[in-house]
């Protein structure tokens, strides 16, 4: 598959390799929740939709999430900015019902530590305790397909750290929601400003061979 503008893409065997990732589609950020992101819920077709596409080209998929601790400064009641959110284990912690995550998703859990917010997917890691990077690394991946909630807070710090320690990244930005529509204007800013790129499902799809 050729890439958005440029001759990479998501089919393994290539000189580079791709991943999606997933932020964040857990039941607390979605309406309904504890700290729901306005039409969070919206992104879970879309993002299914990916889903299956990179599954078709045998392209690894992780998904972040929150997974706090009762008691962290993340809360405001321990001087944080938020209200109790994706607490380790309850229902509000999950994945969204709804998204089709496959059996082989490679989860990222993050903010576990009472002392951190746990922003960015690279604080996360897996079943393993392997973190992100490490993962990402060893499995020979150097692209990014990034989507998920919200877009002006765990999808910005995502995108940026993958910027910064040297990946590509291109953020779904039909798979993506926020809380802040300036805030969000100016994330799509800072990551195309890194060189960062932007991408629908259709183009990325028509660029995979067709499929929609």
């Amino acid at each position: 598959m050729p890439g958005i503008g440029d001759p990479y893409g998501i089919l393994k065997g290539r000189s580079m390799s791709s991943a999606l990732l997933i932020v964040d589609v857990q039941n607390d950020f979605c309406p309904g929740g504890a700290l729901p992101v306005p039409e969070g819920d919206r992104v879970i077709p879309v993002l299914n939709r990916y889903i299956e596409l990179f599954r078709s080209q045998r392209a690894p998929i992780f998904a972040s999430r929150d997974w706090h601790p009762s008691q962290t400064s993340h809360f405001k009641q321990k001087g944080g900015d938020w209200p109790p959110h994706c607490v380790a284990k309850t229902a509000g912690a999950q994945f969204h019902p709804e998204l089709a995550l496959p059996e082989e998703t490679i989860v990222l859990s993050k903010g576990t530590d009472p002392g951190s917010d746990g922003y960015t997917a690279f604080q996360g890691h897996d079943s393993r305790g392997r973190t992100f990077e490490e993962v990402l690394r060893s499995r020979g991946i150097n692209i990014l397909y990034i989507g998920g909630l919200a877009t002006d807070y765990c999808v910005k710090f995502t995108g940026l750290d993958a910027l910064k320690k040297g990946f590509r990244v291109i953020l779904l930005e039909d798979a993506t929601r926020g809380i802040d529509e300036d805030a969000v204007k100016e994330t799509i800013r800072l990551i195309q400003e890194k060189n960062g790129q932007l991408a629908s499902f259709e183009e990325v799809s028509r660029k995979a061979g067709g499929r929609s």
